[in-house]
This record gives C-alpha cells, structure tokens and sequence, in this order.
C-alpha cells in the first residue's frame, strides 16, 4: 500500500470511529434525557373575585279567581268570579307596582306585579300574597296565595280534567321580554307535549290562560310541567270543582321549583274521613325517564302524633295516588322520602256537601335564614312551622313589619307548630332550617300556600380571563 492510500485509509477510520463515538453519545444523552427529571412550570391562571350587583325583586301575583264559559256565545271566554286582594310591604320598600294584562279583554283580570329594585348594591327585602272568596251560583271558595319571583321551570300537582273540574294553567310573563313556554303533562299514560301547549308566547308584561282539559282530557291525576325560554314565567293552577251542578270550592295551586328526593308539606288539615270519598289525596310522580320510586310516606300531627308511614312504588312518569283519609281530623305534615326525585302535593276537603270547599298543599324548601314573608287576609289563618327529625330542633322568631311585638316559638324535631297570625307582612328568622307554609281553615274555607326564602344576596363570583 502507497504511503497516498495508507493516510487516505487513516483518515477515514478515523472519521468512521468518530462518527460512532458521537452517535453513540447522542444515543446515550438521549436515554439518559428521557430518564431524567424535566423541569416543570405551572401557571397559574388570572383570577378575579368580582360580587355581582343584585338585580331587581320581582314577584307577580296570581290575580283573580277565573270563571271558564260563562257566557253562552263564548265557551272558551274568561270572566272574573273573584277579585284578588293583595297584602305587600315592607311599605318603605317603595316597590313599583305593575300588572300583567291579558286574561281577559276589559283588564279585569289582571295580576299585581311588584319590583323593587336594589339598595347599596343589596337587594330589597319584599313580600306579597293574594286571596280572594267566591261566592257564585257556579263558583264558589276560598282561595290563597304567595306572589312569587317567576321561574325557568315549575311543576304543578294538582287538579284534575274529569267532569266537574274546570282548571286553568295561568301564566303570568312579568319581564321585558316575550316568553316562550313549553306544558309537558303526565297521566296515566306517561308523559306528552300536545300541541295546545307547545311554543306558547307570553308577551312581556302580559299574561295567558290555558284550560288543562285543552291538554289532557279525561285525567284524575295530572302533573303539569312547565318550561320557559326567553324569560322566566309565574305559573300557577287555578282549580274549581263542580259536583251535580253544585260547587265544591276552588284554590289556587302554587308550583314547585324542582323535584327532589325530600319533600315536606306542612299545614295539611285532614277535616273528614271521607264519606265515602277520599277527603285526603297524596299525589305523587317521579318524573325521570325509566326512574321508577321507592317512596316513604309518613304523617306527624301538630302534637307529634304520627301515622303509619306508608312504603310505595311509583311508576316512572306516572302519577301515582295515595289516600291518607284513615287518618285523624286535625292539622298534620306530610313528609316524603324517596329514591329518585319527585313531585308531590296534598288535596284535602271541608266535606262534598253544598258550602264545601278544598285546597292544594304544596311542598315548602328548607327556610334556613331570615327573610320576609307575608300572610293573605283570610279566616283561621296560621303560620305553620316543621323541623326535620335530622337537622333537629329549631327556635323561630316572627316579628310583624307593622310595629308589632315578635313572638318566638319552639319547633320540635321531627314535629310542627301553628303560630295563629293576621294579615300583614312578617319576618321570619329561624335558628335552625325549617319548612313554613301558611294555611287557612275555616268554615266552608281551606286553602294554602308554602312560604320560599328569599334570594340570598348575590355573593362573590369567580372570573377567568
């Protein structure tokens, strides 16, 4: 080999070792890099801790007690069969009053609204109910109510469109927008949505009436569910009933907010063991697609005096009855433990005989803070105050706006407490949660309403960029 091709050969060993010896000590950098620890970096992200100014309260009245075809060229027209007086205040709120328009054509059936707006970034405490008394050859009762801030979405359990009931779903859209609604209706063939109640609009500041036989004809125990785009609705259900051309009273029905697996119904008066009839009806429905029920019913009297609790099955989507007239006469509540969430109300009659009258008990949210809360003008009328067997005890102070002395009672747990009260508007300020409703009997008088805590002020929120 030529001393040319012997350094030639030299230099490429030595670029071909060379070449080895970097690949390899990039082969190993990179196993020994992958191995290592890599250093890590969070970031944590801008947030700002920002309180909402409170908005406006807002709560809409009923309005008067309808009467459904009382001329004979309108079948379908409204009337009014009892004018609605209303209790409100505090009157230093300096609430603007309004009213929703529309149910019938003369303005006489409209309904009170009241906005109150904020103070100092706080909103205004303020609160309203509404009765009214018909006495008519064809409508008669006594009928009560809270006016209620509007809502999304409501349920109403109660009436019936059998012959002899002539209900009416009553919609109310106190905002500045129109609402769109939407009645989902459940009997005994599971749940529909018929045309008569599909993408119903409410006008702002107007109000429309729906007769539930219109929906669902034929059915003892329906539930309403009512859902609201756009703008929250006020909805309710005025119910009357009609025995061989003789009434037997009339109420208006609050609504529930949501379903849930706790339901407690304070103020019920069991008056009759039936006479035959069943003069004390739970309804009851669990709503869920293929949600069936377990659910446990238990009464307790005033004194603590309890019923049998009852143990049942409810259907998914089916209403389901169950009759609680084997229990003594006298004021009880009815509490409600089931496996899925559920709607529920309570229907109760003075008796079936001329001058009889009827009311629907609604479920009533845990009252944990102090708020306002008003009483209608009414006969035997009473604040009633449960505490759950699990929470304990409660102490409850109810101080009249009007100047007058508060009065503080003691709730025991697991029992009630009916506090006689008049007309006026009440604070109630609870040591403990409660549920509270006020109810009304009187001769030839039954009705009901549950009291809802005020919106809590509207706390700190947190804003990412």
């Amino acid at each position: 080999m030529s001393d040319r091709r012997l350094a030639r050969w030299a230099t490429t060993s030595a670029r071909v070792v060379a070449g080895s010896a970097v690949a390899t000590a990039v082969v190993v950098g990179a196993v020994a890099g992958i191995a290592a620890p890599w250093p890590s970096f969070t970031a944590d992200p801008v947030r700002l801790q920002v309180t909402p100014a409170p908005s406006d309260t807002v709560v809409a009245c009923d309005g008067p007690v309808f009467a459904l075809g009382r001329a004979a060229e309108s079948a379908a027209g409204l009337t009014v069969g009892a004018a609605q007086d209303v209790v409100s205040g505090p009157d230093a709120a300096d609430a603007e009053v309004s009213s929703v328009s529309g149910a019938t054509g003369d303005g006489s059936g409209d309904a009170t609204v009241f906005r109150a707006p904020p103070r100092d970034r706080v909103a205004t405490p303020f609160a309203a109910a509404g009765s009214a008394t018909a006495a008519s050859p064809d409508l008669t009762g006594f009928s009560a109510s809270a006016c209620r801030p509007p809502l999304a979405e409501s349920w109403l359990v109660a009436g019936a469109t059998t012959t002899g009931a002539n209900d009416l779903v009553v919609l109310s859209n106190p905002g500045d927008v129109p609402a769109t609604v939407q009645l989902s209706v459940y009997g005994a063939q599971g749940v529909s949505t018929p045309p008569s109640g599909t993408g119903l609009v409410v006008p702002a500041g107007a109000q429309r009436v729906v007769p539930l036989a219109g929906l669902l004809l034929g059915e003892e125990s329906p539930v309403v569910r009512v859902v609201a785009t756009g703008a929250p609705v006020r909805a309710s259900l005025q119910t009357s009933l009609t025995r061989v051309l003789l009434p037997g009273g009339s109420d208006q029905a609050a609504p529930l907010a949501q379903a849930a697996t706790t339901l407690v119904i304070p103020g019920v008066s069991v008056l009759t063991t039936g006479e035959g009839n069943a003069g004390t009806v739970l309804r009851l429905l669990s709503p869920g697609a293929d949600a069936s029920a377990t659910v446990t019913v238990t009464p307790v009297g005033g004194a603590g005096v309890t019923g049998n609790p009852r143990t049942l099955e409810l259907p998914a989507e089916t209403p389901t009855s169950l009759d609680l007239s084997g229990l003594a006469p006298g004021p009880f509540t009815v509490s409600v433990e089931a496996t899925q969430p559920v709607v529920g109300g309570v229907w109760s009659t003075t008796g079936f005989g001329e001058g009889a009258d009827f009311a629907w008990y609604s479920p009533s949210p845990e009252f944990a803070a102090s708020g306002l809360v008003a009483v209608a003008r009414g006969a035997g009328a009473s604040i009633v105050l449960a505490a759950d067997a699990a929470r304990g005890a409660a102490s409850v102070t109810l101080t009249p706006q009007d100047g007058g002395a508060p009065v503080t009672v003691a709730v025991p747990a697991g029992g009630s407490v009916a506090v006689p009260v008049n007309a006026g508007v009440y604070e109630l300020a609870p040591d403990a949660p409660v549920h509270a409703a006020v109810s009304y009997s009187a001769p030839g008088a039954l009705a009901a309403y549950p009291l809802w805590p005020a919106d809590a002020a509207a706390g700190a929120v947190t804003i990412l960029p």
